[in-house]
C-alpha cells in the first residue's frame, strides 16, 4: 500500500511538471499494486484529461468517484474534475 502510495505522489509531481505520459506511466504501475486506490484513479483522469484523451479521462473519474465516496474533501475535487471532462468533451465536438 506504501508503494502505491508513493508511486502516486510520483505521479502527481509529473503532472505538474507537465508530464502526463510519464506520469500515466507510473500511476499505472501504483494501480497494479493498488486497484482501488481512489485517489490514483483520481490522477489517471488528470493525466488523460491532459492528453485530451476524454473517454479515458470519465472512465478513471468514474472510478475515483466509487472509491473515494465515502470521503467528502476528495468528492468536491472529483466533481470538479468531472466538469472540466464535460467541458472538454463539449470543446471536442
Amino acid at each position: 500500500m506504501q508503494a502505491s502510495q508513493k508511486l502516486t505522489r510520483q505521479g502527481q509531481d509529473l503532472l505538474e511538471e507537465g508530464r502526463p505520459d510519464d506520469a500515466i506511466q507510473i500511476l499505472e504501475r501504483a494501480m497494479n499494486l493498488n486497484p482501488s486506490n481512489g485517489r490514483t484513479c483520481y490522477y489517471m483522469a488528470e493525466a488523460f484529461l491532459k492528453k485530451m484523451n476524454i473517454r479515458q479521462a470519465e472512465e478513471f473519474n468514474r472510478l475515483a468517484q466509487l472509491y473515494l465516496a465515502s470521503n467528502t474533501t476528495w468528492n468536491d475535487r472529483i466533481k470538479l474534475q468531472k466538469n472540466k471532462i464535460n467541458a472538454a468533451l463539449h470543446l471536442k465536438r
